[in-house]
């Protein structure tokens, strides 16, 4: 029962981090048709800032704000600079265009900070542990659940019941449309990396007090994770991407915690094998988006 319980706890929050970084992927392509495998390198960016403001001797809360925000800047710089050129491309161009993006921004952190992981250390508090009914309960993982579910909160709330956010859902319905009723594309599609940005922000947050570390491919296999996720759920459905990330969280540690250890190191291939079956059965994801179009 002990062992229940605290592989829920680690599972809900790891399936957290990918629901938000899955969310983040699912935004910008249900706007702009672009899945942004830099995302992953935006989240990266966000756990530097951390690193980089505690090592000018700032509070661990001020560097957590920092990352959140480095996360977000380098979002709507990449939006301005790389993608907005782009944007109408056909969605291989775009896909080629973030590969580069990402690498890219791999090499630069590999020659201006390091290629080896650099070391993040929180206050001991942050990583101690507490029961609940004979379980040993981390402080992290509980605190990631609450992060989680709480931005996950707002950024519902944004997406149904601010202007922005309805004008973003608009957009993710037909673009095209929303430009014919004078509506400001550049400032929507903005907006929608921003979010974008905050949610790898906040799941860098979340990566690096677990980690403890942070290199320049610390945000690669959680978005590779995280757009499994988005397809699993349904591409361009935002809520899909939601049910996607916790359900690959799910079965990542369940199958971490329980498979015998003959079968320990095909774990990624047993998970990976769940999701083609379910895609099998629902082609369009588990909880498509209205407008999707598969191809």
């Amino acid at each position: 029962m002990d062992l229940i319980i605290q592989q829920s706890i680690n599972a809900i929050s790891l399936g957290g981090v990918y629901a938000m970084l899955a969310l983040g992927l699912a935004i910008v392509f249900s706007i702009v048709g672009l899945i942004n495998f830099a995302h992953g390198d935006i989240m990266t960016f966000g756990g530097y800032g951390i690193f980089l403001s505690l090592a000018f001797g700032m509070s661990p809360v001020a560097a957590l704000a920092i990352g959140i925000g480095a996360a977000v800047v380098m979002a709507l710089t990449l939006e301005r600079t790389a993608f907005r050129a782009m944007r109408g491309a056909d969605v291989v161009t775009l896909l080629i265009t973030s590969f580069a993006v990402s690498e890219i921004l791999k090499v630069l952190f590999q020659n201006t900070i390091s290629a080896r992981p650099v070391p993040i250390s929180f206050p001991a508090a942050w990583s101690g542990t507490y029961e609940i009914g004979g379980a040993t309960i981390g402080v992290v993982p509980t605190v990631s659940i609450i992060v989680a579910f709480v931005s996950l909160l707002g950024l519902t709330l944004i997406l149904r019941r601010t202007a922005t956010g309805m004008a973003m859902r608009a957009a993710a319905e037909d673009l095209e449309m929303l430009k014919l009723l004078g509506v400001r594309a550049n400032r929507v599609v903005a907006m929608a990396f921003a979010l974008s940005g905050l949610l790898a922000g906040i799941a860098a947050v979340i990566w690096t007090a677990q980690r403890g570390s942070v290199d320049p491919m610390m945000g690669f296999f959680p978005v590779l994770k995280a757009f499994i996720a988005t397809v699993l759920g349904g591409l361009g459905s935002l809520g899909g991407a939601v049910l996607g990330g916790f359900v690959i969280g799910i079965l990542e540690v369940l199958t971490q915690a329980f498979l015998p250890d003959g079968l320990s190191p095909y774990r990624d291939a047993i998970v990976l094998a769940l999701v083609i079956a379910a895609l099998l059965w629902r082609p369009d994801g588990l909880l498509p988006a209205q407008n999707a179009n598969r191809s």
